[in-house]
């Protein structure tokens, strides 16, 4: 597949996949990294992360991010440095805020994702130069397993099933990973000819299979039994929606707006979302209303 020049246009046309990135004369260059957090630590449990859309800080610390997310003392940050070709890395952060590893990513930021225990990262990124696509861009989804090192740049070329067998196409574009509690099963979105799906995958295995259609960006409860997820409703809008893995239970939830971000898990019954320059949040069983939980504010991820 080739691979073209980075569009930001791309990201605008896939829906706001980079919220509050723009390209400017005389914006200082995103860093990642620096030491001295003041006092922002990745390890407390219970603690509530944003990225400030005005500053594109990590709010407690100096660190600027295009995307972040954090769990169990690990942090990833997408970073865009500017420069005749801007360049977006994916910063793997300790505890303190610190650099431990930095990935080149040929893209720009869209969605990022740590697991519970912190050893499985994830990102994606919108590309453009694909043979295959006639709109100019795609999506490139990667991972990190923090345990062994190993680096999968793309998760394009996993074996996937649908409707009982092999799927092959050239314009399979993965997006919005999320991990179970295992670190081995994971739930991303795939597009194919059109059509988004929820997609079910074994990391040790290398396989996938559809076991849903439209359902995107999907988040996983931390007990592992519901999924939340945005579905494109007839209006043309996205909705958030809890699906209950055990019963196949499809339930709307009370945020009736229109969503265009991958949900994260304020607690067991309460999931979090960017929604214009804020994030809300709502209950997961599709009772209550929203409420505001951080202004001016993307990103949120609970350590």
């Amino acid at each position: 597949m080739k691979r073209g020049v980075i569009l930001l246009a791309a990201a605008l046309l896939l829906g706001g996949g980079a919220t509050g990135y723009t390209l400017r004369p005389g914006r200082e260059p995103a860093t990642a990294g620096q030491t001295g957090q003041a006092g922002l630590d990745l390890g407390v449990p219970g603690r509530l992360l944003v990225r400030d859309t005005v500053t594109g800080l990590v709010r407690g610390s100096r660190t600027r991010c295009e995307r972040f997310h954090a769990a169990a003392g690990t942090g990833v940050c997408l970073v865009t440095e500017l420069g005749a070709v801007p360049t977006t890395y994916a910063v793997l952060l300790d505890r303190a805020m610190r650099e431990t590893r930095r990935i080149r990513l040929a893209g720009i930021p869209s969605r990022a994702r740590v697991s519970a225990s912190g050893r499985m990262i994830s990102w994606t990124v919108f590309v453009t130069g694909d043979s295959y696509d006639s709109g100019g861009f795609s999506t490139r989804t990667g991972l990190l397993d923090a345990r062994t090192g190993r680096v999968t740049v793309t998760i394009e070329d996993i074996p996937l099933v649908k409707d009982g067998r092999r799927y092959y196409a050239p314009d399979v574009n993965y997006w919005g990973v999320t991990f179970a509690p295992d670190d081995n099963r994971f739930y991303a979105t795939v597009s194919t000819k059109g059509r988004t799906y929820l997609v079910e995958g074994d990391y040790a295995a290398w396989r996938a299979r559809v076991v849903r259609e439209n359902a995107e960006c999907p988040s996983l409860s931390p007990d592992g039994r519901t999924l939340v997820y945005k579905k494109r409703t007839p209006s043309g809008a996205w909705r958030l929606h809890a699906l209950d893995l055990a019963a196949q239970r499809e339930t709307p939830l009370a945020e009736t707006a229109d969503v265009d971000d991958q949900a994260a898990w304020l607690d067991r019954n309460t999931v979090m979302y960017a929604k214009g320059k804020d994030v809300w949040a709502v209950p997961a069983d599709g009772t209550g209303t929203p409420r505001l939980l951080a202004a001016n504010a993307s990103s949120p991820a609970i350590t």
